[in-house]
């Protein structure tokens, strides 16, 4: 650890001190399998952090080469790991299946990427690091299923033990044959290194003749199509053609299963990531490559610009207006990143920055209101007026400028939505004031917002505008 030492020695320059005393005792004393893919959220969780600063932490002690980032692209039915990147680059913006599912998904940045943390093999070496040599058991905790899936700690061998018929390590270029009593019941055999998977649809008389079946692991076919066969016993052969270890299993797609793959946790997404503003800091050139379009279903834009700033050069000099602007993107920038936002970009002297629920976009804004407010108090006069509008819809995360970007209708209205607001006030869409929780912290403040229809440059249709007071 004495690298590590120096490593976490650096950490604490930019983390909270308990939060990398508890990452160090991570490293240090967890076993193998706690320390790939980590989650962010639920080591929050279990350590009573605040998951901000937790994910904070964890970026820089990526960028210090303690752990390793993963952007994993997962299905959102059984929660398996159907790709995993070093890079948001490498995940393509078509469709992925899976077969144990079979069902296809076009990715989202939301649900269906998540990030996670593994140590690295500099800091601490663990199994993991070599997964084709992991007991089959562990391959699936560690490697196949995400990190959202919340796998028992205790007695995980005994729950799979309650859907698994047979696993078996076939190494590559082998062949093996597996023999057993097929039950009156829908069964899969499941590959998950290449994500191969048939179906097996056991019904009808008992028999007692054998029955056969071969499969081929090639990464190439998938076997989806379902089988009828009857209960009774069954010879099924199977030879791996890829390169690496393969795991064939027999399951029974029961209740135990549907049991363990319906606890869920909470998750750091990949468009979490992107609205935080430490990733942004660290990552600014290393997220989306140029031709890529990854879509998001639910980004919140908050836009800010400044009334009347030419009048303010004037008034008060270029010197002076220039400091009051800087002061004021100073204090927006760190309120964006108190409420697990990012400043995407600054235009003059306006602000677009994301957040990834609308509530958090709405405290932002109150802040900023009130932050303004005391500004202008402390200097006496009203040179600081804030306009700021808020919206939240689908989006599609691109690369601009060479830097990380979204584009679509709703950052349109975003902007747009802005431009009709006046001094001091917020300007909420439907979208924002629809979402439970943004209402209900109104709501809880005693504030009642004021609504009217609208009709914005551009669209077809009148949209609902909020005033929040």
């Amino acid at each position: 650890m004495g690298e590590a030492q120096s490593l976490f020695a650096q950490l604490r320059q930019s983390a909270q001190p308990e939060i990398v005393d508890a990452i160090e005792r991570l490293v240090r004393d967890a076993p193998d399998r706690k320390l790939c893919r980590v989650n962010a959220l639920a080591f929050a969780a279990s350590e009573t952090l605040g998951e901000e600063q937790v994910v904070n932490a964890f970026l820089h002690a990526s960028r210090l080469g303690i752990f390793d980032l993963s952007w994993n692209v997962l299905c959102p039915g059984c929660g398996g790991v159907l790709d995993a990147n070093t890079s948001l680059r490498t995940v393509q913006s078509d469709e992925y299946s899976c077969a144990l599912c079979a069902a296809g998904y076009e990715p989202t940045l939301d649900e269906m990427v998540e990030v996670t943390f593994t140590v690295s093999p500099r800091v601490r070496r663990i199994a993991a690091h070599n997964p084709h040599e992991l007991p089959p058991l562990e391959y699936f905790r560690q490697i196949y299923w995400s990190s959202g899936v919340d796998l028992p700690e205790e007695d995980f061998g005994a729950k799979v033990d309650e859907f698994i018929l047979e696993c078996l390590e076939l190494p590559p270029g082998e062949k093996a044959v597996i023999s057993l009593q097929l039950p009156a019941d829908f069964v899969i055999i499941f590959e998950p290194v290449t994500h191969a998977a048939q179906f097996l649809d056991i019904k009808g008389e008992p028999t007692k003749e054998r029955q056969s079946l071969s499969l081929v692991f090639d990464r190439a076919h998938r076997h989806s199509e379902p089988l009828e066969l009857r209960p009774g016993p069954v010879r099924i052969s199977v030879e791996n053609h890829t390169e690496v270890r393969t795991l064939p299993s027999v399951c029974i797609a029961n209740e135990a299963l549907h049991g363990l793959l319906g606890r869920r946790r909470p998750f750091l997404t990949a468009k979490r990531l992107l609205s935080n503003q430490t990733f942004r800091d660290i990552y600014r050139t290393d997220t989306i490559e140029v031709d890529q379009r990854l879509k998001i279903t639910s980004l919140t834009f908050l836009f800010t610009d400044l009334r009347g700033s030419t009048e303010l050069y004037e008034r008060v000099g270029d010197l002076a207006a220039f400091d009051l602007v800087k002061t004021h993107f100073s204090i927006l920038n760190d309120i964006v990143g108190a409420e697990a936002g990012a400043v995407v970009k600054t235009i003059g002297d306006a602000v677009m920055a994301t957040f990834p629920t609308p509530d958090r976009a709405v405290v932002a804004a109150m802040r900023m209101r009130e932050a303004m407010r005391k500004l202008n108090q402390e200097r006496g006069s009203d040179d600081l007026l804030l306009k700021i509008g808020i919206h939240e819809g689908p989006c599609i995360a691109v690369s601009l400028n060479e830097r990380q970007d979204y584009f679509g209708q709703t950052v349109n209205i975003a902007s747009r939505v802005q431009h009709l607001a006046t001094s001091r006030e917020i300007f909420a869409t439907g979208s924002v004031l629809g979402d439970p929780r943004a209402f209900s912290l109104l709501t809880d403040r005693g504030l009642n917002p004021m609504s009217q229809k609208v009709t914005l440059r551009g669209i077809a249709h009148e949209i609902s505008i909020f005033a929040i007071p």
